[in-house]
């Protein structure tokens, strides 16, 4: 893939549009860093997200709205947390709400989370590109898995350079720091990552992966879960892969992207299923497989 920068304008934005709509991700500055945006309704588009990072794992994402209304259409905000957005957003805030039952965007967006974090930007180029999709977009930071943050277009070429079809380079970022993240999900606020906005809110350390940046065990089935299973037993609903196609299959012709896609998806309707265990077939270990089964021996932990 050859990847384009382009200077922040209207065509650009046009073509990030027709590109994101299209299932690609693109990247795009925000006041924070760079972010690479993909439509958070489309489960393959997000998935690319994670395909093209190299990420070793399915952290939720933030998902980033061109207003408060718009994210009160995706999760819950008590008055608390409504005053705490109004007084912040636009800006480096993300907060992470109760996700409502009906939001509509895909669930490797949030992990399989009852939860998402939501934030509505400020740099220009984000928001004329929110307008224009007239979606919500999942935007972690546009570089390598493991690589520093981007400040600049030119640090997302040299990490991502042949992964993504199109880089909009708008400077260099205002902030150069990711975003303040705080948990709103009942009880008193918790800070889950520090940022450029301080907020009154308990810094929170425990294991337990609720944003970016936490480095922990990923939300987990209530059912046991088998990993490497050739053939269901006969308490178990089994979500195959390629050549297996068991109950449902991440992906019947073996395509990693589609599986990762409907991982979290799969593991719901397991879960929810009248079968007492799950069982997933071999996934191989390589390129977003490699994800795929450190997201599976977490939840199977």
């Amino acid at each position: 893939m050859q990847t384009r920068v382009r200077p922040f304008d209207e065509e650009s934005i046009t073509e990030a549009a027709r590109l994101i709509l299209g299932g690609q991700p693109v990247a795009v500055p925000t006041e924070t860093v760079y972010g690479l945006a993909a439509d958070a309704t489309n489960a393959q588009a997000v998935a690319r997200i994670y395909h093209a990072k190299g990420r070793p794992a399915f952290n939720p994402l933030i998902v980033h709205v061109l207003d408060l209304a718009s994210a009160e259409q995706i999760g819950e905000f008590p008055n608390e947390v409504r005053e705490l957005a109004q007084q912040h957003w636009p800006g480096p805030l993300t907060l992470v709400v109760p996700l409502r039952s009906h939001a509509g965007t895909a669930s490797i967006a949030s992990a399989g989370l009852p939860t998402i974090g939501l934030r509505v930007p400020a740099h220009p180029a984000i928001r004329a590109l929110l307008r224009a999709c007239d979606r919500p977009l999942a935007a972690p930071s546009a570089n390598a898995s493991g690589s520093m943050s981007p400040t600049r277009a030119e640090h997302v070429l040299r990490s991502l350079d042949g992964r993504i079809p199109l880089i909009i380079d708008g400077g260099r970022t205002e902030r150069g720091l990711e975003s303040t993240i705080v948990a709103a999900t009942g009880g008193p606020l918790r800070l889950l990552r520090p940022g450029p906005i301080a907020v009154d809110a308990e810094p929170v350390t425990n294991e337990k992966i609720e944003a970016p940046g936490q480095l922990a065990r990923h939300y987990a089935p209530s059912k046991r879960l088998r990993l490497n299973a050739k053939k269901a037993e006969a308490d178990e609903y089994l979500i195959g892969f390629g050549d297996i196609a068991g109950d449902s299959s991440l992906s019947s012709h073996g395509d990693l992207i589609e599986a990762a896609a409907n991982l979290f998806d799969l593991l719901h309707e397991a879960d929810a299923s009248p079968k007492a265990r799950i069982a997933v077939t071999p996934i191989p270990d390589r390129g977003l497989g490699a994800a795929i089964n450190d997201r599976l021996r977490r939840a199977a932990a």
